[in-house]
């Protein structure tokens, strides 16, 4: 059976991937926007709190309750639940969901590193600016669909050759070579006019709104909600990924020390991406404004001097229009950096729709084998992957609302009445990262904190390892993840659904 699903060819091969399923978009693009809109220190802070107390006990859960039944999501939760087992379906339905918009996303990564590729080969040709490349791409549906489409057929040729000759191989390259652009994006962040602006905000406490970045700090509550949120996605928690994974793992692994050392390395990677992002954008948006940049007012329709409220940290236009702006402003060897930087992302991207993708196909081939049959690889993933284009498109060709395909139109709802239903991306994002993600670790710690009690995975733990945490995992299962998934859960649709809950 183990052979039939694959396995690991080694520990760090197993490691790289389970990083590389963590380092993704949510790490280079969700954690330095968040971080930003959240006022910068304190957001720190308390993300690596939660990592610690939440993240590091859910992953060390997922990863048992993969090894101990051997199977994938849904398997894993008939196995070993009655009352819970249907929460398996939930972490099946979030990475397809997010597979949607994820890949849409690393289409625009690679449509990003092919236009700054051409500016590197065209030197002194005329270069748009950030916004007007990002508004042409927004309304050419079709060029958004092609790249996707390219995006697409590089994961399933990836997840076609298996677990250790395909995913494993992959992130054993992938991994070590976004480590060593990342640290080259940082060197030249870091040394750009006016980023240790950046390097306050994100490091000294209330920074962010002394200098007039935010107006008002967000409560501790929405900071919570927010960092909380950001972990689940950045960690591949409760989406079937560590489970999946979890269940091509050896008995002989480790899987405190594995836990931690991915939870640890994700941490350190999202941090730096925050060094990557922020000091950049805020040096361009300082030099904009020492050059007397202006900006529409949106409350008068009129143009005034541009501040340090108007310099773009969150959203989309971060990654895409704000850093863009700052490799062009670099000179002839800007686009250089921006094929760098626009290559890394893309790693990352593909790293975690790997791994989403896989766990779709592990349910697929787990259910041949309960069948006596052998699942067709292949064809299974090609299935799955053609599956995930026809949600994608939608997402493609209504980038990001600007071509009136998005759902108040086509579901015919009042246009941003709940907050979610400008455009597809943001739609497939409250029903994944929104509800289902945060729901489905909320009853996984309660599946395993009061059915099938901590026992029954700190045996599988126990496996392998001599560092006993058995009181602090009992105890983080019972209280503290269930206690924290509601906050950040009730965040979440407050945050969607603008009711005012925080």
């Amino acid at each position: 059976m183990e052979q039939s699903r694959g396995s690991w060819g080694s520990n760090i091969g197993f490691l790289l991937a389970a990083i590389g399923s963590a380092v993704g978009l949510g790490n280079i693009w969700g954690f330095p926007y968040k971080m930003g809109k959240s006022g910068g220190f304190t957001f720190l802070i308390i993300y690596f709190l939660l990592a610690v107390f939440v993240g590091f006990i859910i992953m060390i859960a997922e990863l048992a309750m993969g090894r101990k039944t051997g199977k994938g999501t849904i398997g894993a939760y008939h196995t070993l639940s009655r009352k819970f087992r249907w929460i398996g379906w939930l972490a099946v339905f979030s990475p397809f969901i997010i597979m949607s918009f994820y890949s849409v996303l690393g289409a625009y990564c690679i449509e990003y590193m092919s236009l700054n590729l051409s500016n590197l080969a065209f030197a002194g040709a005329e270069i748009k600016t950030g916004a007007d490349l990002f508004g042409s791409m927004l309304t050419n549906p079709f060029g958004a669909v092609a790249f996707t489409v390219l995006f697409m057929v590089i994961c399933y040729l990836i997840n076609r050759s298996g677990v250790s000759g395909g995913i494993e191989k992959f992130n054993k390259i992938g991994m070590p070579a976004l480590f060593v652009m990342l640290v080259i994006i940082i060197i030249r962040s870091l040394t750009l006019p006016g980023a240790s602006e950046g390097l306050k905000f994100m490091f000294v406490p209330g920074y962010a709104v002394k200098a007039g970045f935010i107006s008002e700090a967000p409560g501790f509550l929405t900071v919570l909600a927010t960092a909380g949120g950001q972990m689940f996605f950045s960690l591949s928690l409760a989406m079937g990924a560590m489970i999946t994974y979890g269940s091509y793992l050896s008995k002989q692994e480790n899987l405190v020390k594995n836990s931690g050392i991915i939870v640890v390395a994700d941490t350190i990677v999202a941090t730096m991406a925050g060094l990557a992002v922020i000091p950049a954008a805020v040096a361009n948006g300082i030099a904009q404004i020492n050059g007397g940049a202006t900006v529409m007012d949106a409350a008068t329709g009129l143009e005034r001097a541009m501040t340090f409220a108007d310099i773009q940290l969150g959203g989309p236009s971060l990654l895409f229009v704000t850093l863009q702006d700052v490799f062009q402003a670099m000179g002839p060897i800007g686009p250089l950096f921006g094929v760098i930087f626009y290559l890394l992302v893309l790693i990352a991207a593909i790293s975690s729709a790997i791994s989403l993708i896989e766990v779709v196909v592990t349910y697929f081939m787990d259910r041949a084998a309960e069948k006596g049959r052998q699942g067709n690889r292949p064809r299974i993933v090609l299935w799955v992957c053609l599956a995930i284009m026809v949600e994608a498109f939608l997402v493609a060709m209504d980038g990001l609302g600007s071509n009136g395909i998005a759902p108040y139109n086509l579901l015919g709802m009042e246009n941003n009445i709940n907050g979610w239903n400008d455009c597809w991306l943001d739609f497939m994002d409250m029903m994944s990262e929104g509800i289902a993600m945060p729901l489905g670790a909320l009853l996984m710690s309660l599946m395993v904190g009061w059915e099938i009690k901590p026992r029954t995975l700190l045996d599988e733990i126990h496996q392998g390892s001599r560092l006993r945490i058995d009181g602090f995992f009992s105890f983080c299962i019972r209280f503290i993840a269930p206690l924290g998934m509601v906050m950040i859960l009730l965040g979440q649709i407050d945050t969607f659904f603008r009711l005012g809950i925080f």
